[in-house]
C-alpha cells in the first residue's frame, strides 16, 4: 500500500452551523501530537488506528469509536496493513454546548469523555449514518434532528450527562409546526426558524414533536411531501414535475422515497392511476 490509496474529503456541514468533517483513508499517514480547540469523535470504518493519547497507547478497530476532549494531546497512524477509513466530527465547543442547553442539560462547564475508545455499536451506527446524512446532502431539518440526537445519546451514556426532562404536550405548537411544514413542502424552514415559531428551543420543540406525531419532523415532513406526490401523479403530473415542485433533490430521489412508501415507482404509479398498463 502507498499514499497513491489515500483518500480525504474535507467540508463543513451548513445545517449545523458549519460543524466540520472528514472522511479519510489513511495508509501512510502519520499525526504527529496535536490537540483540537473542540472535541473530536471519529467512528472507524475499515481497519484500525493507533494512537496515543493521555500518556497511554490506544487501537481502535472497525467498528469503534475514538473520543477526544477538547485540548487533549493525541497522536495517530495505522494499525493494519492496509491502513484505516474513518469518518470524523469536529464541532467547536459552542455546538456541542448548544445542544445541551436546549434541554437544559449543559450545567456549570462543558461535559468530557472518561474514555478514549468506544465499543458500542449503536453510537457507532448512529454516528455513521448521521455522517453518511451530511455527506449526502440531506434536508437540513432532517441533519439538525438527527445530529441533536446523536450528540445527546453520546454525552449522557459516557459524559454522565443527565436525563433531559419528558417532552411536554404543546399540543397547539405542533398543530403550528404542522400548518408551518405543510405551507412550505418545497423548501421547509430548519428546526431553528420551526422552533423559534411556535416558542420553544429547538431540540425541546423536536422531541414534543415526536412524543405527538410519533415522528421526528423531517420524518413527517417525509410523509407529507409523498401523500402530495402522490396526488399529483393521480392527476396526470409527470415524475419529474412532481420531484421539482416539492423539493426533492432530482426524480431518482422522489423515486426511491415513493417505492420505499408504496412499493412501486412514481411512473408506475401514474401509469395505474391514468389506466396506462405498464410495459
Amino acid at each position: 500500500m502507498n499514499e497513491a490509496l489515500e483518500q480525504t474529503r474535507f467540508w463543513q456541514a451548513k445545517g449545523l452551523a458549519d460543524v466540520e468533517l472528514l472522511h479519510a483513508r489513511y495508509v501512510q499517514q502519520r499525526f504527529a501530537p496535536h490537540v483540537h480547540e473542540g472535541f473530536v469523535f471519529t467512528v472507524i470504518q475499515n481497519g484500525a488506528q493507533r494512537f496515543r493519547h493521555r500518556g497511554s497507547d490506544h487501537l481502535a478497530p472497525q467498528g469503534s469509536m475514538v473520543l477526544i476532549n477538547p485540548d487533549e494531546v493525541h497522536t495517530g497512524s495505522k494499525a493494519h496493513d492496509d491502513g484505516w477509513r474513518y469518518r470524523a466530527f469536529y464541532p467547536d465547543n459552542r455546538q456541542v454546548q448548544g445542544v445541551l442547553q436546549e434541554l437544559d442539560l449543559a450545567g456549570s462547564g462543558l461535559p468530557g469523555f472518561a474514555l478514549s475508545v468506544l465499543h458500542d455499536p449503536q453510537l457507532h451506527a448512529a454516528f455513521t449514518g448521521l455522517h453518511q446524512l451530511l455527506e449526502g446532502g440531506a434536508d437540513a431539518l432532517q441533519q439538525q434532528i438527527v445530529w441533536r440526537e446523536a450528540i445527546l445519546l453520546l454525552f449522557q451514556r459516557y459524559a454522565k450527562v443527565a436525563e433531559p426532562a419528558a417532552p411536554g404536550r404543546e399540543a397547539r405548537a405542533v398543530e403550528l409546526a404542522k400548518e408551518l411544514l405543510n405551507s412550505q413542502l418545497a423548501a421547509p424552514p430548519s428546526l431553528e426558524e420551526l422552533a423559534t415559531a411556535v416558542n420553544l428551543s429547538p431540540f425541546h420543540f423536536a422531541r414534543v414533536f415526536r412524543r405527538a406525531t410519533g415522528l421526528p419532523p423531517h420524518a413527517w415532513l417525509k410523509q407529507r411531501r409523498l401523500a402530495q406526490a402522490r396526488a399529483l401523479l393521480k392527476q396526470g403530473c409527470m415524475p419529474a414535475q412532481v420531484a421539482m415542485q416539492l423539493g426533492f433533490s432530482d426524480q431518482s430521489h422522489l423515486s426511491r422515497q415513493f417505492k420505499q412508501v408504496y412499493g412501486v415507482g412514481p411512473g408506475a404509479y401514474r401509469n395505474a392511476s391514468a389506466g396506462i398498463a405498464s410495459l
